[in-house]
């Protein structure tokens, strides 16, 4: 993202559909995903990738929910296999490489379809007084 000294950071929204079930289901797959995000955009990660089934693959909704925390803030990531669709964050006070990160997920889960959002955070982060 451009470069904006009156923004607190950036955060991408990735919404994805048409994406390799068999990927949005495998634990593994979903830990290298959060193991390998933040060294390729120049993040630095504060905690291991965290992962977590919900729900039984039974059930239609069940997926794949994780996280990374990184020292500007979080990746996340939410996955139905069932439907080919996970929806991912990336938020930073720092600037990143999106099209890096946007390469990545696509690499990854080899999505048909993505809406990417980018949004600059805290526009008014720079001009907060104590009275705030």
């Amino acid at each position: 993202m451009e470069n904006n000294p009156e923004a607190y950071g950036p955060h991408i929204t990735i919404d994805a559909y048409g994406c390799d079930p068999s990927r949005l289901s495998d634990l593994d797959t979903i830990y290298t995903f959060f193991d390998r995000l933040p060294d390729i955009i120049e993040m630095e990660k504060i905690t291991k990738p965290h992962v977590f089934k919900h729900k039984e693959s039974s059930d239609p909704d069940w997926g794949i929910t994780g996280v990374v925390i990184i020292a500007t803030s979080h990746i996340s990531l939410h996955t139905y296999p069932r439907k080919g669709v996970c929806f991912a964050d990336v938020f930073s006070c720092r600037n990143f490489d999106a099209e890096k990160a946007k390469d990545f997920f696509g690499e990854m889960f080899k999505p048909k379809k993505m809406d990417v959002h980018e949004v600059k955070r805290g526009i008014h982060f720079n001009d907060l007084r104590e009275e705030w």
